[in-house]
């Protein structure tokens, strides 16, 4: 049976999640959010379902010294502007607009974007952005944990945008000193960029080693 959050601030272990699912209801406050991230879970649910806390297993991750920057991909970094935390509220919004192959609606809901732009105003959640001529062509956004940035979801309108964005952000992290980015589920698209599969147990342990220490607070620039 699937726990039931309360209104106490708490979570089961995800290491007990035999299907990923660690628990449904709570609410979705900062703290918990946060709380959540920081034991390795993660909201996930669709319009009419009550919040569901997940912790997959297998996990998706991206060492940074991984990624693989294509050179077709190299070559068009030049046609962006990339940009950090300038507009987050318009980048959830985007990526929530975004139909997907095979998935109906988006997890990405009023509630969702309302909590998430209260923890991009305390400097928890942030946007890479990707600009062409001044407008907002591309995208990502997720949540800063310790040494972790744990990717949430991208967008693009046009070609290979939120992959620059990506891309920049890759470096980035690598000059302020994060670990690794946690890409939540596998798909194919992550792994192309050097994304690969551990277990549930490993992503914990290399989560709770990495929030020793916080390299980044605040706005993003």
């Amino acid at each position: 049976m699937i726990p039931r959050l309360t209104n106490n601030l708490s979570f089961p272990n995800p290491r007990t999640a035999s299907e990923g699912i660690v628990a449904f209801g709570g609410d979705l406050t900062p703290s918990r959010i946060m709380m959540a991230y920081r034991m390795g879970i993660f909201p996930w649910y669709g319009p009419n379902d009550p919040i569901i806390w997940w912790s997959p297993d297998p996990r998706l991750i991206l060492e940074l010294e991984d990624f693989k920057l294509h050179k077709s991909l190299r070559k068009k970094i030049p046609h962006f502007e990339i940009r950090f935390d300038t507009a987050f509220s318009q980048v959830i919004r985007e990526c929530g607009a975004m139909r997907r192959r095979g998935q109906r609606g988006s997890w990405i809901i009023p509630e969702i974007i309302e909590a998430y732009e209260i923890l991009h105003s305390m400097g928890h959640v942030h946007s890479i952005e990707a600009y062409q001529e001044g407008v907002l062509v591309g995208g990502l956004y997720g949540v800063s944990v310790g040494k972790v940035f744990c990717g949430e979801s991208m967008f693009a309108k046009v070609s290979d945008a939120s992959k620059v964005a990506f891309a920049v952000l890759v470096e980035r992290l690598r000059e302020w000193g994060y670990d690794f980015i946690d890409c939540q589920v596998p798909t194919d698209h992550l792994k192309s960029l050097g994304a690969k599969e551990v277990s549930r147990e490993y992503f914990l342990e290399r989560l709770a080693m990495c929030q020793n220490e916080n390299v980044t607070s605040g706005i993003w620039e």
